[in-house]
């Protein structure tokens, strides 16, 4: 008999026996109740069940939070997001992302019915593991984030995820993770051939009321039959 691997977060389920699961990914310092609140946000009004699924990251040494111990899908190790970065922290998490992807999958959910979405962080991670996985998903989201890993993005995404769709959002007055680093990720992901729907709003590093519709808006037409 198969075992799922081990779980550690939240999970909601919107009705019975979901076949279509969306992982949602925090951002640094918080944990998956983060976004517990935007099951109810959302309008998926005509969308059968989904499986909510907010993990927690694993707890760990911040750099630049003078070692200070919290929930973090890796290390930041300066203000610099781009030139220093922990990547085998980065790679740690992938593969705990590849394994929630998995899970998913043996619970009933198609691949091309599971979405990553992340917040900062979060954004990061789902888009690294998003464009390397090797099985094609239903779409991927990025929130007020940028893209990791950029100089292997390239050499080592998979071409099963060459035409799922990419929603990216960002804070125009974001100074935790600057409006540029979005932008960037948005130029390079479309420099390589990638389908991508960019959104800014005016606000900082957060979410808002029209970015929950847009992204609603999205949600739907991933799925529409």
């Amino acid at each position: 008999m198969n075992t799922l691997p081990t779980f550690d977060g939240v999970e909601i389920e919107t009705g019975s026996q979901p076949e279509t699961s969306i992982i949602w990914l925090h951002g640094l310092g918080a944990d998956g109740y983060d976004f517990v609140p935007i099951v109810q946000e959302l309008d998926l009004t005509g969308l059968e069940p989904v499986r909510f699924v907010f993990p927690h990251a694993p707890s760990i040494p911040v750099t630049l939070n003078g070692g200070y111990v919290m929930r973090a899908w890796y290390d930041i190790l300066g203000t610099d997001l781009t030139r220093r970065e922990d990547e085998a922290g980065l790679r740690q998490s992938q593969h705990l992302l590849n394994d929630l992807i998995e899970r998913e999958h043996a619970r009933g959910s198609a691949y091309e019915r599971i979405v990553l979405a992340g917040f900062s962080q979060g954004c990061a991670m789902t888009l690294m593991t998003g464009l390397r996985f090797p099985q094609r998903l239903a779409g991927l989201i990025g929130l007020s984030g940028y893209l990791p890993l950029l100089d292997t993005t390239e050499t080592e995404r998979h071409l099963a995820n060459a035409d799922t769709p990419v929603f990216l959002a960002h804070g125009r007055q974001d100074t935790v993770v600057p409006y540029a680093r979005g932008r960037d990720a948005c130029n390079e992901l479309k420099r390589l051939g990638y389908s991508v729907e960019w959104q800014e709003y005016d606000m900082t590093h957060s979410l808002c009321a029209e970015e929950v519709n847009d992204i609603s808006r999205f949600l739907l037409g991933l799925f529409k039959r």
